[in-house]
């Protein structure tokens, strides 16, 4: 029996700041600290906001909406996901901007949980959409693909089989 060692790499570009974002991505980040402002967090005071851009054009926000039942709540990405899909459902998802608000007031970085990649493969699955990262140092990665954040993913084929 002979055993391979493999390895994945992820590549993604990294912004030294919010200036030196291309204009379309400073758009996504303003509407996701908007977003955070309707975030519904009395129990973590983690407040989360994400910005969809559409192949149109079109933005959608979402922001996280906790509730004292965990976990009834629902994550800032999959808000957005879910309003976007039911709206424009036969117009693909671009690109995704996720941000946070730590318990200091201040904007920082946070990584979709797994839930929320899980979803965004999903919505992905004809089409590419691109993510941006804020970094808790204030830069930003921008991914080519949501599927750089979860290269191994359970879909449509793990039911066929």
């Amino acid at each position: 029996m002979s055993v391979k060692t493999k390895s994945h790499i992820i590549e993604y570009k990294e912004f030294e700041s919010f200036e030196a974002l291309p204009e379309e991505w400073q758009k996504l980040v303003d509407k996701s600290i908007v977003a955070i402002k309707s975030a519904h967090a009395p129990y973590s005071d983690f407040k989360v906001g994400a910005a969809i851009q559409l192949e149109d054009g079109s933005i959608i926000e979402g922001s996280n909406q906790e509730n004292a039942a965990y976990p009834s709540g629902l994550c800032a990405e999959r808000v957005a996901l879910f309003y976007a899909h039911h709206k424009f459902p036969d117009i693909h998802i671009k690109k995704i901007a996720v941000l946070a608000e730590n318990r200091q007031r201040k904007i920082t970085g946070v990584s979709p949980c797994g839930a929320c990649r899980q979803v965004m493969v999903e919505f992905s699955k004809e089409n590419t959409i691109e993510i941006l990262l804020r970094t808790k140092e204030g830069k930003y990665n921008l991914f080519n693909s949501v599927m750089d954040l979860v290269p191994f993913t359970f879909n449509k084929k793990n039911l066929d089989e």
